[in-house]
């Protein structure tokens, strides 16, 4: 054999050992098609990146944000609720070129300076939140006497209607990735927002207690949970039958002193200081400490040579 043709031999002998590979791959589980090719590769476009990390539903994103052309740059205004473990967040937000502007913002944990400790991510807390930002944007824009909204907590559908000035203030509601099912606390803030006297669009199909077939909504099972009455119901049940659990679930609760029977009239207190002085209180700032130095100052050339100067000197007296 030629030394020469000794690669050659070798190719041939590879290409020929893969497709009998092949042969047998393609008798076995039949014919199988190269989707990932090197041209889908060249052509794939990444998604945005909190699309990647699941965070915006950018569909829905895109009919929230954009005006309509013969609106200009009147900003489009959406209300978006978020949840976590322990908090609530409500935004008043507008979308701009360069980002979004967030015109006011409401969280549950400031709802203890209005008397509410204990609950901060409830239904009744989401209520809460809702009312906090709508009465809250209009004090922002001054709409606030002339919307006062649903003063009292009836569990009925309100929408705002127009007043003799100015028009009521328009936001949509954002959910972001959350789901939109019956009784869900996303719609417990929307509901707050419109008792605030905020022009939300909606309808009462997804709020708590509506009945899917007789098509209405049971305004007295509404208004049990804006007013904690299912938080109550469930901390009687487990206080008469499991004592010890009821201690260790609602310690928070037993540590403050709130029972079941006191909900209901927390809830309503709550609502009056809300209306009362919607506010918000900025943090008081504090001084910054002084920063650490980790590095060495650098010299100057004239610092230099002054201490090259003083180590000199330092060896001659020595000597």
């Amino acid at each position: 054999l030629n030394p020469n043709h000794l690669g050659r031999v070798r190719f041939l002998v590879s290409v020929r050992r893969r497709l009998v590979a092949y042969s047998l791959l393609e008798s076995s589980m039949g014919y199988v098609k190269d989707i990932k090719s090197p041209q889908y590769f060249k052509r794939f476009q990444v998604k945005f990146r909190r699309r990647r990390s699941g965070k915006t539903d950018y569909r829905a994103r895109k009919r929230l944000v954009t005006q309509d052309k013969n609106k200009y740059n009147s900003p489009k205004y959406r209300l978006a609720i978020r949840f976590t473990n322990k908090d609530i967040c409500a935004q008043v937000i507008y979308a701009t070129i360069a980002g979004d502007v967030v015109v006011a913002s409401a969280y549950s944990h400031e709802l203890q300076r209005y008397g509410l400790e204990v609950g901060l991510s409830n239904y009744a807390a989401a209520y809460c939140v809702g009312l906090l930002i709508a009465r809250r944007t209009l004090q922002k824009y001054g709409l606030d006497e002339e919307y006062l909204g649903e003063t009292e907590v009836t569990g009925e559908d309100y929408n705002v209607e127009r007043g003799d000035n100015a028009r009521p203030f328009r936001a949509l509601l954002d959910v972001g990735i959350k789901r939109t099912s019956t009784g869900a606390k996303v719609f417990a803030a929307l509901k707050g927002a419109c008792d605030g006297g905020m022009d939300v669009p909606h309808n009462e199909k997804r709020f708590a207690g509506y009945d899917k077939d007789s098509k209405q909504l049971d305004s007295e099972v509404m208004q049990k949970y804006i007013l904690g009455g299912h938080v109550a119901e469930y901390m009687t049940d487990m206080q008469d039958e499991e004592p010890e659990k009821y201690n260790e679930h609602f310690s928070s609760y037993v540590s403050a002193g709130i029972e079941a029977d006191d909900l209901e009239e927390l809830y309503p207190k709550v609502h009056a200081a809300i209306r009362a002085d919607p506010k918000q209180t900025p943090k008081p700032r504090t001084k910054p400490t002084a920063a650490k130095i980790w590095k060495d100052k650098k010299l100057t050339y004239d610092e230099k040579k002054a201490n090259l100067k003083a180590k000199i000197m330092a060896l001659k007296s020595d000597e």
